[in-house]
């Protein structure tokens, strides 16, 4: 079983379709979503077009799913995006995000039981890091008896060992942090082999069309900071790793 992983679209439309076209994609056996798939500014065509995979996706709560069924429960976002969006849904939209499941398990032969979720074990907004203490790891991944743990949240990709299980998380497919175009990652059950993947983007062309199918006022701000820029990993591991409560490095 080939199984591509997909996280962290954020209603970006356009990057979600580019994807999904790649052979790789194409041709898997199953499409995981492992989380925050529509809060951003094209969600109802995003959650549109993920139902029409049917059977071959495998959905997972993320913590903007969450806030978008808040929003439509009157909890005000404090993102103008997820308002929006939340705002934006149908009912069956919302039915389906307010049922995802926070994780999902699979026997992927040689990777073995693999946990899809979006962020941790324990929050779908917990933050763990590629460079996070093993310390750290031990106490979010408490408990956890998987061989392979598949997450996302922090829009990074990496792939790594922690006291012998492998930790991948695929990145971000339309909010990229690090490196410009949509990342995933590609799982092969029966060789073993976790591949990172990323397909290209016109950015200027992604953002036109945003700005063109958008409904959302500020969406012309939102695509120059999150489509045609690219936020550094750098600044990126700082200020999730101030969430994660780690002290500033001291200065000279």
């Amino acid at each position: 079983m080939r199984v591509a992983v997909l996280s962290d679209i954020h209603g970006v439309l356009p990057a979600l379709e580019a994807v999904l076209a790649e052979p790789d994609v194409a041709g898997a056996d199953l499409i995981a979503l492992t989380g925050d798939v529509a809060a951003g500014p094209q969600p109802v065509e995003t959650l549109d077009l993920l139902v029409s995979l049917g059977e071959r996706a495998l959905w997972v709560n993320g913590n903007a799913d969450r806030e978008l069924v808040e929003v439509v429960a009157g909890k005000p976002s404090v993102h103008a995006v997820s308002q929006w969006a939340g705002e934006s849904l149908r009912p069956d939209q919302v039915a389906l995000l307010a049922a995802l499941p926070a994780e999902r398990v699979l026997d992927l032969g040689r990777l073995g039981t693999t946990l899809f979720l979006h962020a941790t074990p324990r929050r779908d907004d917990e933050i763990i890091l590629v460079d996070s203490t093993l310390d750290r790891w031990a106490e979010v991944l408490d408990g956890v008896t998987a061989g392979t743990v598949v997450l996302g949240n922090t829009h990074m990709p990496f792939v790594r060992l922690v006291d012998r299980r492998l930790v991948v998380n695929p990145g971000s497919v339309g909010m990229p942090y690090g490196t410009a175009g949509a990342h995933w990652a590609l799982l092969d059950s029966e060789t073993g082999a976790v591949t990172l993947r990323r397909t290209p983007l016109d950015a200027e062309e992604v953002a036109r069309r945003l700005v063109a199918e958008s409904g959302f006022d500020d969406v012309a701000a939102w695509a120059a900071e999150y489509v045609t820029s690219t936020y550094s990993d750098t600044e990126a591991i700082r200020v999730f790793g101030a969430a994660e409560g780690r002290r500033p490095a001291p200065t000279a």
